[in-house]
This record gives C-alpha cells, structure tokens and sequence, in this order.
C-alpha cells in the first residue's frame, strides 16, 4: 500500500477554494465588499507568485468566521458547495483519484487552504484524510487564529512528518499532485512528484527535472 497525496487548489478543482470562499463571504453580504474583495485579490495574487505572509493571510481570511455562529457558517458552506465547488469539480481529477483507490493506494489531500472550507470538498472526492491549516476553535467557535502549523510551503512536510507519526508510510513510494511552485518542497520530498496543470514556474522545474507533467482539466 502507498500513500497518494493531491494538492486540493488548482489541482483536484479548477480553481482555489479560499479565494472563492471570499468570493462568496462577499455575495452573501458577510463582509465589506471593497475592502475584502480587494485584499483577497492581493492575498491570492501574493500566493501566485510565491510571496504570500501565510499567517497574515490567514488572519484575514479566518476573521469572518468569528462573525458567525457555527451553524450559519455550516448552511453557508453547503450552499458554497453547490454555487461554488460543483462547477470546478474535475471528472478527470476523479478519475485520478479513483485509480489510486483501486490501487489500494492511500489517499491524502494537503491543503494550506483552511480546513472548514476544504475538508467538505476532499469528501466530496471521497478522499477521507485531509490535512488543512487548522482554524482555532474554543467552544465551538472560530478564534480568528490558527492552531499550529499552517500547511503551507515547508509547513506541508512538517505537518506530513506528524501524520506520517501515526500513519506510517515510506515517502519514497508516495505520490504528490500539485500545480504550485509553493509546493516545490513536498514534491522534492516525495518519490513521485507530478505536476498537475502548473504555473510557469513549476512548470519550467517539472522540465529540468524531468517530473511528470498533466492536466486534469476537462
């Protein structure tokens, strides 16, 4: 059994699902719309191209879950499910997705989105472990913080390596999926990196250094 790991933003969907939430968190009236809808272009646009300040980021994106009780936010995320996810689910992605399955591969996304956007989404392919950034949560309610590492850039490996504590698997077998130059370091760590549909940047490196190269788009 191998370990089969996809990167969820550009990769399994054909957008980014945190960048999408505010698209969202705007035409629900949830926010200030020129103000958040001009930040998160800035955010989304930093990860781009590689200079995101994840936890400056995440303030910003966690801070509308601290405005709402949990069940408004839990009614929001099915709507945002049908108006948002379902148009940029990839068939082919699924596909990718089953083959592994079938493989008797296990299967993990890792995301720097946050968890309670993302964790839906991964069921949704039937991919059971997720490892998201980590909204704080006391007493059942979002803090606006993050609770430990954000998975994002090194943080992937780092929070791989405490799954990999209690599941045990051999990352020189594994397989990572990702469209980002922000997850050169999980791919560098991994035995089968394969770039799915990636920028220019990952792209280029994918050619070098002879990595699979696909798209999943329908």
């Amino acid at each position: 059994m191998k370990l089969a790991i996809f990167d969820l933003d550009n990769t399994l969907i054909a957008g980014d699902s945190d960048y999408l939430w505010g698209k969202f968190l705007i035409q629900k009236g949830a926010v200030d719309p020129a103000f958040f809808e001009a930040e998160n272009d800035r955010f989304y646009a930093n990860y781009k191209n590689g200079t995101l300040n994840i936890m400056e980021y995440q303030r910003f994106s966690l801070k509308p879950l601290t405005q709402y009780p949990m069940q408004t936010l839990l009614d929001w995320h099915q709507e945002f499910m049908q108006t948002m996810i379902e148009p940029i689910y990839l068939q082919k992605a699924q596909d990718l997705v089953n083959q592994h399955k079938a493989n008797g591969d296990t299967l993990l996304i890792i995301t720097a989105t946050n968890s309670f956007v993302t964790r839906p989404i991964g069921l949704r392919y039937g991919i059971d472990h997720l490892i998201g950034t980590d909204p704080e949560i006391i007493n059942h309610c979002f803090t606006g913080e993050v609770s430990g590492t954000p998975s994002f850039q090194d943080g992937k490996v780092i929070r791989l390596n405490d799954w990999l504590e209690e599941h045990p698997f051999d990352l020189k077998d594994a397989y990572f999926y990702s469209d980002s130059r922000n997850d050169l370091p999980l791919l560098e760590a991994v035995g089968n990196p394969t770039v799915v549909d990636g920028d220019d940047v990952l792209k280029t490196i994918a050619k070098e250094r002879n990595w699979p190269s696909i798209s999943l788009r329908n």
